[in-house]
């Protein structure tokens, strides 16, 4: 229902208003129908707005996910002449239940925006890697060449857009290698940022109430007026 409607019943309900007794009997009755219409456009109005909100506190009942993941173990991995599978098995925290240790593959359960991390570490005497992909492209990477004795460590990050259903995982390149023990030095995490529907659904409400203060929905927005 266009938003111009109750605004231009208004307009013509106080028209009719001034004129005042100056009415006859059929004007005071079209005034009547006039102001009822308007009343159950308010009505309906509201009913749009409680269902909206409805849904969207509905929504928000389980839209967060986040997972951390470490390497683990005490030792090298290393590639040969092929690419090699990252398996993070040290799973430090996986809120949802996205992440899987077993195959090393987070799952993105909604669509949404999403903030992706990982670290590496390995001696500095052999190349060192670690590749971000997701459905088999390419996303991030960190590299390094071996510099001489010592240990070196490298991140990278960023937010990626993604699809239900799309899949994230780390993969060493061929010839190099990564390093890791119990102190978690190379690891794979990740959060939800937030979910594309429920931005949309915030964008109605705005479009729907002409004022925060008219329905209380403050707490369920994802980006504070």
């Amino acid at each position: 229902m266009s938003r111009c409607l109750p605004v231009l019943l208004l307009l013509v309900l106080a028209c009719l208003a001034w004129l005042g007794s100056a009415l006859p009997v059929d004007s005071l009755a079209e005034l009547k129908k006039v102001q009822t219409t308007l009343e159950e456009l308010k009505a309906e109005r509201r009913g749009e707005t409680a269902s909206l909100l409805t849904l969207l506190a509905f929504m928000s009942i389980r839209v967060n996910f986040a997972f951390a993941a470490s390497l683990g173990g005490n030792g090298l991995v290393k590639a040969g002449f092929e690419s090699k599978n990252l398996i993070y098995t040290e799973v430090l925290t996986n809120v949802g239940g996205a992440y899987n240790a077993e195959t090393g593959e987070f799952t993105a359960p909604v669509r949404g925006v999403y903030y992706i991390r990982f670290t590496a570490n390995a001696p500095t005497n052999f190349l060192m890697s670690a590749v971000l992909y997701k459905n088999n492209a390419v996303q991030l990477i960190v590299h390094e060449q071996p510099s001489g004795e010592g240990s070196d460590t490298a991140s990278n990050g960023a937010a990626l857009l993604l699809e239900r259903g799309d899949k994230l995982k780390l993969m060493l390149w061929p010839n190099t290698q990564i390093w890791d023990n119990n102190n978690h030095h190379s690891t794979f995490s990740g959060f939800l940022v937030y979910r594309i529907l429920l931005v949309l659904l915030q964008v109605s409400l705005l479009i729907l109430l002409p004022s925060p203060t008219e329905t209380d929905f403050s707490s369920l927005l994802l980006f504070p007026m």
